[in-house]
């Protein structure tokens, strides 16, 4: 077990401190400037792109961030880098851009988006590109294999499970991936309190919510959790 503790301490900008993609657009160098200037944390997305290149993007396909029919995973990491984020002049980063860009200033929460039968590789190659990184960083995912990959690798940054779900059959598939001693757990906040998460804080295990965009959802934030993944608002307000 590594431990996440420092997750608890700062307000967690959700892809970014964007402005909710009108001039400063999710998962951008704009946005993580900004939220390192605000000295918020920053949760961001990885995707792998076809030349093995983990990229900075939330989305499986481009319509929606870039206006264009396409699978992420179709493009490579230099085909995405020439296209533009929302009209701006932000681009498709890619990982290495990001920590050279954020340089230890801000923690990283980073979530890696699986997809089965095609991850081979992608956590080694996070962590090869993490290794030289002076900063504090967390990893996590939905994906129960990549999360045993990154274990099986011997990642030594925490590593967390991000989940939602009040059923027992949802809990019950969290806890089976707490077995594979995780270390963070990020939460959906509308699906608080529930006794997963209740039982997980009991043993001391940090738990960070996702998204909170409204003060309810920060109420039931700091009442269920440690701490908040944030958008569309500052939290210092």
């Amino acid at each position: 077990m590594t431990s996440a503790d420092w997750i608890k301490a700062t307000p967690i900008a959700h892809r970014g401190y964007h402005d909710l993609n009108k001039e400063i657009w999710e998962n951008t160098l704009s946005a993580f400037s900004r939220a390192v200037e605000a000295g918020f944390a920053i949760e961001c997305d990885l995707q792998y792109a076809s030349d093995g290149v983990p990229v900075v993007f939330h989305d499986d396909d481009l319509e929606r961030l870039c206006n264009l029919k396409g699978d992420v995973r179709g493009k490579t990491s230099s085909e995405l880098s020439l296209l533009s984020i929302g009209g701006t002049k932000d681009k498709v980063p890619t990982l290495k851009q990001l920590l050279q860009h954020v340089n230890g200033r801000v923690p990283l929460v980073i979530e890696l988006k699986g997809r089965e039968g095609d991850d081979e590789g992608f956590a080694e190659t996070v962590l090869e590109i993490l290794a030289d990184y002076q900063g504090k960083v967390a990893l996590m995912s939905f994906d129960h294999w990549l999360l045993a990959d990154l274990k099986a690798a011997n990642c030594p940054y925490p590593v967390g499970l991000t989940a939602y779900g009040k059923e027992p059959e949802a809990l019950a598939l969290h806890e089976n991936a707490m077995a594979l001693g995780l270390d963070f757990i990020s939460y959906f906040f509308a699906d608080l309190p529930n006794p997963f998460i209740s039982a997980q804080r009991q043993h001391g295990t940090p738990v960070i919510t996702w998204t909170v965009r409204n003060e309810e959802a920060r109420k039931i934030t700091f009442e269920q959790a440690d701490q908040m993944t944030f958008e569309g608002f500052d939290p210092r307000m």
